[in-house]
């Protein structure tokens, strides 16, 4: 057909038949009107220009037509001779007889599907205002689809290789770090045998650490050591019933302790109400030393400044071993006010799992930071006292688990204890190269485990065959407390681990962990 307007499909004899009436359609917009007669269905069209017409109002409707609606090729124009809407012809060929369009016309009629309705028709003729693809465009728009699941897989392959690189290095890491069974119980027996004479020593030579009883904390106690069995910390405490605690700087990390009741050996250490924690820390070293004596293999160190332990060092089978004999005070009533919105493990391992760690008691270790003689509310900074929860850190990370097998041989393996190790050994790696970082250490670390493993507490979290992805989640919650230059105390909220650090620091370290991380860590493939 020559016509510009929409052409009308031609309807099968059972639509026309069921219809048995005479149907009058006019579309204007279209510039042709249909009438359908007892399954007869005739059509009156505007004509072509190459047909003689004694009306040219189907020439004008038509040219209104064309105007109204876009063609199907963008760069031809309005006024331009109208072809065939099947197939448009090639530039220089020539047009088609009017026996040929009206054959085509009526075999693309029969396959085409009529309209029912003229609201139908309103729609498609909306629709047909779109530009149609070309020929070869639906080929070419296939193989992009279906060679982008292929694109896709190649990209994909890439990361899990990656990952396949990183947990090899992990485990090998991991692997290198284990401590040996035969050093740790060479080792272990040397310690525990000095210390079962240094307590001793305690309650027969003294009036004032009578009470002495060993609390073995820390990373070895707590099967968190790496490398070498050559440090160790145990806690000597005194028992004492309630005490008076008062926050010490600006920090809440500090404390000054006064004694309420009955007549404890200690009050010799009290002034002004001040427990002395100088004072009383230079005795238990004075009487440690004399104990130490008698084994000439252990050698006292010199005292650090704001220092709590009395630190022993000695060697076995060529490993120089470090002892911290660490003072500290047992205070068995409840937890501190400021401990209230801490200690967030209910989601983690359970309400009544917290309760239980509640009622147990706290510490007090005498340490200070800066300068000994500074003085707040008439407190000098040498006799305040630190709150420590160690025993509680050591009970949680030796059950862990949010289910009891966790890490059981009838039970799943997470892998939070490794996380935890890689973390600490890439810290150690990062200070050995760089002296600035002197003042990050491992408990910070171990913080940052606390507060991911209250925020992800199931087990699932920290499957032991996610290794690499668990690890690099920590490694970002460590990243993310250094750029902030926060950590809070995950018993003491309010207290910040990272205060009084230089920002600058904190940035550079986090800038340091970041490069070791995009490049796959290649400090561990040098250590």
């Amino acid at each position: 057909m020559t016509g510009r307007g929409r052409p009308r499909k031609a309807a099968t004899p059972k639509t026309d038949c069921a219809k048995g009436k005479t149907t009058t359609a006019e579309y204007p917009e279209n510039g042709f009107t249909e009438e359908k007669h007892n399954a007869t269905t005739t059509e009156q069209k505007p004509k072509g220009r190459n047909q003689k017409t004694p009306n040219s109002t189907n020439e004008k409707s038509s040219e209104q037509s064309s105007q109204k609606k876009k063609t199907k090729n963008f760069t031809e124009e309005i006024n331009k001779p109208p072809t065939d809407d099947t197939k448009a012809p090639s530039p220089g060929s020539r047009a088609t007889t009017g026996a040929g369009k009206s054959k085509e016309k009526s075999e693309v009629e029969l396959t085409k599907p009529q309209p029912e309705t003229p609201k139908d028709k309103t729609q498609d003729s909306a629709t047909a205002t779109k530009p149609k693809k070309r020929p070869g465009t639906a080929k070419s728009e296939e193989k992009t689809k279906t060679t982008q699941p292929e694109d896709t897989t190649k990209t994909s392959i890439k990361p899990t290789k990656t990952c396949a690189t990183v947990d090899s290095l992990l485990s090998t890491t991991l692997e290198n770090l284990k401590i040996k069974k035969r050093d740790k119980s060479d080792t272990s027996e040397v310690v525990n045998n000095l210390i079962k004479h240094i307590i001793k020593h305690l309650k027969k030579n003294t009036c004032c650490f009578t009470t002495a009883e060993a609390l073995n904390t820390g990373s070895y106690y707590e099967n968190l050591k790496i490398s070498k069995p050559d440090e160790f910390d145990v806690m000597l405490s005194i028992e004492v019933d309630r005490v008076k605690i008062e926050p010490f700087g600006d920090n809440r990390a500090f404390y000054s302790v006064a004694l309420k009741r009955g007549n404890n050996p200690l009050k010799k250490f009290q002034d002004d109400d001040i427990l002395c924690a100088s004072e009383m820390l230079t005795e238990f070293r004075d009487e440690v030393k004399k104990c130490v004596k008698a084994f000439p293999d252990w050698t006292v160190t010199r005292k650090k400044p704001g220092c709590p332990a009395v630190t022993l060092t000695t060697t076995v089978q060529s490993v120089i071993i470090s002892l911290d004999v660490v003072l500290s005070i047992k205070v068995r009533t409840s937890w501190p006010a400021f401990t209230q919105q801490g200690f967030q493990i209910q989601g983690w391992l359970g309400t009544k799992v917290k309760q239980d760690y509640k009622r147990q008691p706290y510490y007090l270790v005498p340490k200070y930071e800066g300068r000994g003689a500074v003085e707040h509310d008439g407190v000098l900074a040498k006799d305040a006292w630190r709150v420590s929860f160690s025993h509680v850190e050591k009970g949680i990370l030796l059950n862990h688990g949010s289910e009891k097998t966790c890490c059981e041989r009838e039970g799943q393996r997470c892998c939070r204890k490794e996380c935890l190790k890689l973390l600490k050994h890439l810290l150690s790696l990062l200070k050995e190269r760089e002296a600035s970082f002197e003042k990050f250490y491992s408990y910070q670390a171990k913080t940052t485990l606390l507060h991911a493993c209250s925020s992800r507490g199931k087990d699932s979290d920290w499957s032991a065959s996610s290794l690499s992805r668990c690890f690099l989640q920590l490694l970002g919650d460590f990243m993310g407390h250094l750029e902030k230059c926060v950590l809070p105390n995950f018993f003491i909220p309010d207290q910040n681990l990272l205060f009084g650090i230089d920002k600058t620091k904190c940035l550079r370290l986090a800038r340091c962990i970041e490069e070791e991380r995009d490049n796959g860590f290649p400090i561990f493939r040098l250590n």
